[in-house]
């Protein structure tokens, strides 16, 4: 499962994503409209920010805006950068490789055959997913639907 706080960040990314580009979003809206807590989502609002997923504008009409398109912002990406490794086993990790501590060997472990399948059908999912596919009025419901 992935956590709360990976919830929050997609959610607060498809309030920036259909906001109008030029306007920056305050985190007291998105944290209203999406029953976020603003001190929490502040801190993931950062955690993005230092990625290179949104940039924040200062002011009286500050806030926070979509620094790369909505459209090149895969969920995959999103889960990632909040929640680490996306792999059910840590054998599977493409960013975290770790062997399995009770493992005698990969290539005849059964386990991991299975979840490598697994692995791979959810990455594909996931990094072919974005944010503007999630604010899409065909595929938006769905998408919410599955980050409810």
């Amino acid at each position: 499962m992935i956590t709360q706080k990976a919830k929050y960040a997609l959610r607060a990314l498809t309030v920036l994503a259909d906001a109008d580009a030029d306007e920056p979003v305050m985190i007291s809206d998105i944290a209203a409209q999406q029953k976020i807590p603003k001190k929490f989502l502040e801190q993931i609002l950062l955690d993005l920010k230092h990625h290179g997923i949104v940039v924040s504008r200062r002011g009286k009409q500050g806030g926070y805006l979509l620094l790369k398109p909505a459209h090149t912002i895969t969920f995959g990406e999103i889960l990632r950068i909040i929640d680490g490794p996306i792999a059910p086993l840590p054998c599977l990790s493409i960013t975290a490789y770790r062997k399995c501590d009770d493992c005698d060997g990969e290539q005849n472990c059964e386990i991991r055959h299975v979840f490598a399948k697994v692995a791979d059908a959810t990455r594909k999912v996931l990094f072919s997913t974005t944010i503007a596919d999630a604010v899409a009025p065909t595929h938006g419901a769905e998408v919410t639907r599955l980050l409810a």
